[in-house]
């Protein structure tokens, strides 16, 4: 190194003088004839970027599922998955059976665990439904139990992969629902099936690429399955329905709606099969016919809840040979729209097979009569509660003839065969019982009708008058003289030809009972109304006048008056409300949890944002 420093360029390496000389010749034959830097290959900066990059990322999968799956508690787990989406992909593909736990190492997840007991919910919609946020939830979630209840609506974006790391990380997983989920096939069910075999309740919905093949994995694997749903799923038949009744010993609930491809063969063995644990059908929209109405009549006889709807293929021999078979001798609720073959034959035969029955809802049948009506209420003994709609050959006497001890609810809505007309009454027997009654949209009901219910039902609590023009003061004033009990929930909504007067007489009579009251669309009703209720209502928690002719000093009787605890106010639509409302509005506030001033265009904005912040407590719609 000193010979090196010392170099003066004149020794024996170098006899041609000192390489500091002038002479440029010289210069140039030492280094070179000029040119530029050499660029450096980018080989080289690729070497240099290896050696840069740590060590983890360049590991194979395999030995990163191994890293990942002895990872402690969640938390880490969690934070492991943010790092890449490659790492969010490896981490849900290890299951929950698969995690090495450190039994020396105190873990902040388990409490969790148990607190939760795998009943964590989650619920993705739309374009929040990805393969990567199922990932993100089976990671998120695996440490505490995992899901116990998934929702997944209206995404064509979840694959056979979100379900995979569904699976892998939420083997405790009992609820599963499928709406309108056209990209989840067979193998992401098959997938479910293998890990998640706790699975007690599954919905599908307009799934069209689920096949006989996914549910059968289901049923076979899933024995615990309690509730199952199938709607529109047109690749979905017989075979599945057989595999269910095989393997699924404790299907409680079936609901079939639209599938084409099921029939009779597939509903009779899954009933035929299942009668001692099956307790609520409901088939709608299917190709099946008496056979299968038969089979329900002699084998259900732990149905408790049966709803028939839009079965145009069974005739009234079906429906008649079901109640005629005394099989039904659990069934306590039983639905049927749209059924034509309910009959006044087939409707006598179903009360008199079915003891127990309780409740019953008829709708669109439109081949029930007075005759069947009143044959079906006199067979019926146990029959509380009875819902008419859409039953055009029902007039009446029908109606009044339905009045019996037991009855307990009554509700006829859209029956156009109803007229207001005065009828004999020496052989009506008073219902005692009735407390809920429910007349909707029948244009021929009147006072006429109205008052024959207020004379032999005193003991009314819930009265429901809505969308009836023929009814005025004079008809309500009896059954609102004649209720012994006292009404406690009223609605006279697009009532049209009622006035203040009836609302004064209704404050009066039941002022101290009354808790819910609604007059939507009552455009005879003002600030009278409004000064009464204050009077006299103190118990009313829930008052709806919208579209009323109310004003801003209907609202000061209001909030002066005897309301203690208010909790429901709607004036929407009531164009004579405005800004001086507001303190009213606010006063009235102390009580609201739920107040409606939509299309009240005189209250200002700036009055609205007020009411807003002051009222923090209250849901307010404006």
């Amino acid at each position: 190194m000193p010979a090196l420093v010392n170099y003066r360029g004149d020794d024996d390496y170098h006899t041609g003088g000192s390489l500091c000389s002038k002479d440029s010749t010289r210069l140039l034959s030492f280094y070179g004839s000029p040119c530029k830097r050499q660029r450096i290959s980018d080989s080289y900066f690729h070497f240099l970027e290896e050696e840069k990059k740590p060590s983890i990322d360049v590991l194979p999968d395999e030995i990163l599922y191994e890293i990942f799956r002895r990872l402690s508690g969640g938390q880490a787990r969690s934070a492991a998955a943010c790092v890449s989406s490659s790492w969010l992909t490896v981490l849900s593909k290890v299951r929950t059976s698969e995690m090495v736990h450190d039994v020396h190492e105190p873990s902040d997840d388990v409490e969790m665990v148990q607190e939760n007991d795998g009943f964590l919910t989650r619920c993705l919609e739309g374009k929040k439904a990805t393969d990567r946020r199922l990932q993100s939830v089976a990671v998120g979630t695996s440490a505490r139990g995992g899901l116990g209840k998934l929702s997944v609506r209206g995404s064509n974006k979840v694959t056979k992969i979100g379900f995979t790391a569904i699976a892998h990380g939420c083997p405790s997983l009992k609820v599963l629902s499928l709406w309108n989920v056209p990209s989840i096939g067979d193998e992401s069910l098959i997938e479910i099936s293998k890990e998640c075999r706790l699975l007690e309740k599954l919905d599908l919905s307009h799934c069209n690429s689920v096949s006989n093949k996914g549910i059968s994995a289901i049923a076979q694997n899933c024995p615990n399955l309690s509730s199952l749903t199938i709607d529109s799923c047109k690749n979905i038949g017989n075979e599945s329905l057989q595999a269910v009744a095989r393997c699924c010993p404790n299907l409680q609930s079936i609901t079939i709606r639209d599938c084409p491809n099921v029939g009779d063969q597939g509903v009779a063995t899954l009933l035929s099969s299942l009668s001692s644990v099956l307790k609520k059908v409901k088939l709608q929209s299917l190709n099946i016919t008496d056979f299968s109405l038969a089979v329900i009549g002699h084998y259900g006889k732990s149905i408790t809840n049966l709803a028939l709807i839009g079965l145009q293929t069974a005739s009234q021999k079906g429906f008649w040979a079901m109640g005629s078979a005394k099989g039904l001798q659990s069934l306590t609720s039983l639905t049927v729209v749209s059924c034509y073959g309910i009959t006044d034959l087939s409707l006598e035969a179903i009360a008199k097979g079915c003891g127990l029955l309780k409740q019953m809802l008829i709708k669109k049948c439109c081949f029930v009569s007075d005759k069947g009506l009143i044959s079906f209420t006199e067979a019926a003994e146990s029959l509380e509660c009875l819902q008419l709609e859409d039953c055009n050959r029902i007039s009446q006497h029908g109606i009044l003839k339905t009045l019996k001890s037991k009855l307990k609810s009554l509700t006829i809505v859209k029956c156009m065969g109803i007229k207001d007309i005065a009828l004999e009454t020496s052989d009506l027997t008073r219902c005692e019982s009735l407390r809920s009654l429910t007349i909707r949209d029948c244009i021929g009901f009147g006072n006429t009708s109205l008052a024959i219910f207020g004379t032999f039902c005193p003991q009314l609590q819930n009265l429901e008058l809505s969308g009836l023009c023929g009814i005025t003061d004079s008809g309500l004033y009896p059954i609102l003289e004649n209720c012994q009990a006292g009404l406690v929930k009223v609605n006279l909504s697009n009532c049209l030809n009622l006035t203040d007067k009836v609302v004064v007489d209704l404050a009066k009579i039941h002022g101290e009972t009354l808790k819910v009251l609604n007059l939507e669309g009552c455009r005879r009703i003002t600030d009278e109304s409004l000064a009464s209720i204050s009077d006299y209502c103190f118990l009313l928690s829930d008052l709806d006048v919208s579209k009323c002719c109310v004003t801003d000093n209907g609202l000061r009787c209001l909030s002066e008056g005897v309301l203690i605890g208010l909790q429901i106010l709607s004036v929407s639509g009531c164009s004579k409300v405005s800004n001086k409302s507001v303190p009213f509005l606010k006063k009235l506030g102390q009580t609201l949890v739920g107040l409606n001033i939509q299309q009240c265009n005189l209250i200002s904005s700036s009055l609205v944002d007020s009411l807003v912040e002051n009222l923090w407590r209250c849901d307010i719609l404006y």
